[in-house]
């Protein structure tokens, strides 16, 4: 689904990652579900362009809904996958300190286990990557810039590309909470530290950015500081 030029998104607002389609090539910003597989073919060639054209993966963390098809791209064409360094374990084996699941309504709960299981809840790890650390710009199409925001897990990050003027925070918050349906910017469930994610929100709030793309919940249009204002409100 097209968001903006040259900006895609691949999945939907329960689980969500994205497609940056530049001349130089394509970026992809986390993999979702293994089912969302599929999902790049498709968007692949609705846009015209070739799996060839990737020229990288960036996870803004390691948790299993976010590395979905990222082993397979890896495998399948060499593709290097970057995470940050604190996250690189989890991404290599699911290995995460269980956090308490916090509000939840039977619905949206089993509409999130059902989307799970149709796209996969059980992904490949990753036997390779390429760690990254915050305020590293990567030699990816759009260049994007890795802010670190721990706290949803130790090695969460956003990614600024200012190419298409957006930012892809992961986890960091999120606009559609997968466990009561609430829609409105909000923070994650499954978080490591509350805390700690809610200090990390001053350093979105500093990016200049039009689109503030999260992974779970719709894309919102708007500045970065408006939205970090909106989850802490909530």
């Amino acid at each position: 689904m097209e968001i903006a030029p040259q900006l895609d998104r691949l999945g939907n607002d329960i689980v969500a990652s994205y497609l940056i389609d530049l001349p130089e090539g394509i970026t992809l910003v986390d993999a979702g579900l293994p089912g969302h597989w599929r999902d790049l073919q498709e968007e692949l060639a609705a846009i015209g362009r070739p799996l060839s054209d990737v020229r990288g993966l960036v996870l803004t963390h390691g948790d299993s809904d976010h590395i979905g098809f990222a082993e397979r791209l890896r495998r399948e064409t060499g593709v290097p996958i970057f995470v940050h360094s604190a996250d690189a374990h989890r991404a290599r084996t699911g290995e995460k300190p269980k956090t308490p699941m916090g509000p939840a309504r039977i619905g949206p709960t089993l509409g999130f286990l059902a989307y799970g299981i149709r796209k996969g809840m059980k992904p490949e790890f990753l036997t390779e990557v390429v760690e990254v650390a915050d305020g590293d710009v990567l030699d990816l199409p759009g260049a994007p810039v890795i802010i670190g925001m721990p706290g949803h897990s130790p090695g969460s990050v956003a990614v600024h590309i200012p190419a298409v003027d957006a930012v892809f925070v992961g986890d960091a918050l999120t606009t559609r909470h997968v466990l009561t349906g609430r829609a409105g910017a909000q923070p994650a469930p499954f978080t490591d530290d509350a805390a700690e994610a809610n200090a990390s929100l001053d350093r979105l709030s500093a990016v200049q950015a039009s689109w503030i793309l999260p992974g779970h919940g719709a894309p919102w249009k708007g500045r970065p500081a408006e939205l970090v204002a909106a989850t802490r409100a909530a």
